[in-house]
């Protein structure tokens, strides 16, 4: 369940990302937002804590629907978003209207040479080549600029999760102590860790099981048996009535990378 050091093959990492290239409004509706503190923490550095915020301009990789560009906009930066996925952008443009959105990847972002003060990627490096990603940030950063990786994985250390997170296969839920790969120049800073909840019903609870990647590449037959699970395990076995609201826990963990 756990994502630890080793990475997918490249063949296989591609063909699950594109998994992710139709059902924009699916995943907007009922995936997580960031809570605003992993990005206070992020930018305070001293080449950007002094700047006024709109003065700092950060490319979002990976945006998607614009999840984590919704807290940098939230927080008065001036932000690009960037995305594989036209369909995913529509969705981030429908909510942020004035935010620039382009199609592209972390290591194809299609930005100016030297025209962003950070990089953030959010949900998404897994999905990256942490070696061509890093020459494509160090092209498009400007003496100084900062990278931010962030993920947002449930807190499996609350029993119910856990159980639930194996039913679905959240495969993104990162062992303790992993640290990200990202290629030359940069190096890894410091890290962050959000604890936060975001209320769910247990049918939000269904639908946020279809945005995983193990469902959206699994057959039929295997989607009919997590739903089974599911509905066992949270109606049955945990009792819950299908209107009650629940407090899910996830954390959010920052790492900031430097240029060396």
């Amino acid at each position: 369940m756990a994502f630890s050091g080793p990475r997918l093959p490249g063949l296989r990492r591609q063909q699950l990302a594109q998994t992710y290239r139709s059902g924009g409004e699916h995943y907007d509706r009922v995936r997580p937002g960031y809570p605003d503190d992993a990005v206070r923490w992020l930018f305070d550095t001293p080449g950007l804590a002094a700047r006024a915020p709109a003065s700092v301009t950060v490319a979002d990789i990976g945006a998607g629907t614009g999840k984590y560009t919704r807290t940098l906009v939230s927080a008065g930066f001036t932000v690009h978003a960037v995305d594989p996925s036209q369909d995913m952008l529509d969705q981030l443009t429908r909510a942020l209207p004035a935010v620039p959105a382009t199609v592209g990847t972390a290591e194809q972002t299609g930005l100016e040479a030297e025209s962003c003060d950070a990089v953030t990627v959010a949900q998404a490096w897994h999905w990256c080549d942490p070696v061509a990603s890093a020459f494509e940030f160090d092209r498009i950063l400007k003496p100084g600029g900062m990278a931010g990786l962030i993920w947002n994985q449930l807190d499996v250390s609350v029993p119910w999760v856990h159980r639930f997170a194996r039913i679905i296969h959240a495969g993104d839920v990162l062992r303790p102590g992993f640290r990200p790969e990202l290629g030359p120049p940069f190096q890894l800073e410091a890290s962050h860790t959000s604890a936060w909840t975001q209320p769910m019903t247990p049918a939000d609870l269904v639908e946020l099981a279809k945005t995983r990647a193990y469902w959206l590449s699994a057959s039929e037959t295997t989607r009919e048996k997590v739903l089974a699970n599911l509905d066992w395990y949270l109606h049955e076995h945990l009792g819950h009535m299908a209107s009650e609201v629940l407090d899910l826990p996830y954390l959010t963990l920052t790492w900031r990378a430097v240029r060396q």
